[in-house]
């Protein structure tokens, strides 16, 4: 399906499957007399909710992104995130407000798969450009968000031909920010720090915790539980959730920060847990997405964690790690599995 906000005239459009009825829905909300639309949260860091968000908060969004990568009338969009989320919904608001046409895919994990010409930009998640490899030269601007980009992706992605010319953002934002409110790039050269958007101010609380006000997109000064270093008024680098920090024996674990670096080593998708243990509050296991192999744990023994207490007490291996419907590892329901599980 492809909708042109150049010239468009819903009434003409013909919304056939239930993902564009979906679209339909939410552009009769946009054009109504209301002031605000209704988005709802991922659920994966606590219970889903749905809030209202002001529709003039939202262009103010879209026009930071279209700015940044230099979006114009007229140029190609590819829609293929739930439009139940505020990464769906910012897709539409930026064709709208920069007249875009935009090509319409239903949400999988190849959204690419269908796509035979060039786009000026896309935004997926990090699930979906690991089954879109071989169709990113056709993205000119592509950012990737609803979870981090791990160390083995951006090895995928520097290994891509084909990528001359095309630019890769990994996005931070959360609901509250209407999306993303800084971008790192991952191609066509990896940065370590995100950059924030203009009139985006940070700072940090006696946690270490990042705290932002952008006044363009939230009124209120947001605070987050992501432990970062700030690197200068308008740089970060993303540490990982305080509320994901394991206790074990006393030592405070961030997993995301051992994530990657084993994700340097393998290929699947790994996650740290803590699990009830006597002796130690909260013993620190790994676990692997995928088949059990003598390679993976090879090279897992060989990684050069800093800490001892950063060792996996051991590996678990599971068929599939849960994840939310926008494709975040879902870790409240990974650590209630393992804990009911009869062998842990």
């Amino acid at each position: 399906m492809l909708i042109d906000f150049k010239n468009l005239n819903i009434n003409n459009l013909s919304f056939q499957t239930d993902f564009e009825q979906k679209i339909k829905n939410f552009l009769d909300e946009w054009f109504s007399d209301g002031a605000t639309v209704k988005v709802q949260t991922s659920g994966s860091t606590g219970t889903p909710k749905v809030f209202e968000i002001e529709k003039n908060k939202m262009v103010n969004s879209a026009v930071m992104t279209c700015n940044f990568l230099g979006l114009s009338e007229g140029n190609k969009a590819l829609l293929c995130l739930p439009v139940e989320y505020i990464s769906g919904k910012m897709m539409i608001v930026r064709s709208i407000e920069r007249k875009l046409k935009l090509f319409v895919t239903e949400p999988s994990l190849k959204p690419a798969e269908h796509l035979n010409e060039v786009v000026d930009f896309c935004a997926m998640t990090p699930l979906q450009v690991e089954n879109s490899l071989d169709k990113l030269y056709l993205i000119k601007n592509l950012i990737i968000g609803g979870a981090a980009v791990s160390e083995s992706l951006k090895r995928k992605i520097e290994q891509t031909q084909k990528l001359e010319g095309i630019r890769i953002f990994e996005t931070y934002g959360m609901s509250e920010t209407l999306s993303h409110i800084a971008l790192k790039q991952v191609m066509p050269e990896a940065e370590d720090y995100f950059t924030a958007f203009e009139n985006v101010s940070i700072s940090t609380d006696d946690r270490g915790c990042l705290k932002i006000f952008a006044p363009n997109v939230n009124a209120e000064v947001l605070q987050t539980n992501d432990l970062v270093e700030i690197k200068n008024e308008r740089q970060f680098k993303f540490l990982g959730r305080i509320d994901n920090v394991i206790n074990s024996g006393g030592a405070k674990i961030f997993p995301e920060t051992l994530e990657a670096l084993v994700k340097k080593e393998i290929p699947n998708e790994a996650v740290f847990v803590g699990v009830k243990d006597e002796s130690l509050g909260r013993k620190l296991m790994l676990v692997i997405e995928g088949e059990e192999s003598a390679d993976l744990t090879s090279k897992i023994s060989g990684i050069p964690f800093e800490k001892n207490f950063h060792k996996p007490k051991g590996i678990i291996f599971v068929e599939e790690i849960p994840r939310t419907p926008n494709g975040k590892v879902n870790r409240i329901e990974l650590e209630r599995k393992i804990s009911e599980s009869p062998d842990f």
